[in-house]
């Protein structure tokens, strides 16, 4: 997928607030070092980035009209195997407290509460909403 195919994607499954990213955040994000991208054809995808042993998921969407049909289960099992595949011992990810439905996949993928952060996410306004990190061990190599 397009930098471009990605935002309009991202601005589907986010509309915000906080804003969808824009083609460019996708395309400065693809280039870093490390960051891989999984996709489920224009339903869906995933960006992680690896460093070291530890690897994290950077955003993971599905179009409204693609949701409960088992992208985001497919896309988070290969980027495990990515993940192993490239020595990493540990994921991780910040999820937004009002985000039932990923949490709930999370957990289901065997994610664990790692930790709180008060207030991260920007919901418009006034408004600011907890993101909860959540971590996963992998088995080291070797």
């Amino acid at each position: 997928m397009t930098p471009e195919a990605l935002a309009a994607l991202h601005a589907r499954a986010f509309p915000g607030p906080p804003r969808p990213w824009s083609a460019a955040e996708f395309a400065e994000v693809l280039a870093l070092p490390g960051v891989a991208l999984f996709t489920a054809g224009t339903a869906a995808f995933l960006i992680a980035r690896r460093a070291g042993p530890e690897a994290e998921i950077l955003t993971l969407c599905t179009a409204p009209d693609a949701r409960r049909q088992g992208h985001a289960a497919r896309l988070l099992a290969e980027m495990q195997r990515w993940a192993e595949a490239s020595g990493v011992e540990e994921l991780f990810l910040e999820v937004a407290e009002t985000n039932i439905a990923a949490r709930a996949l999370y957990a289901a993928a065997g994610f664990v509460p790692r930790g709180h952060r008060k207030d991260y996410y920007d919901a418009g306004g006034r408004v600011r909403v907890h993101a909860h990190v959540m971590g996963k061990c992998l088995a080291p190599k070797g």
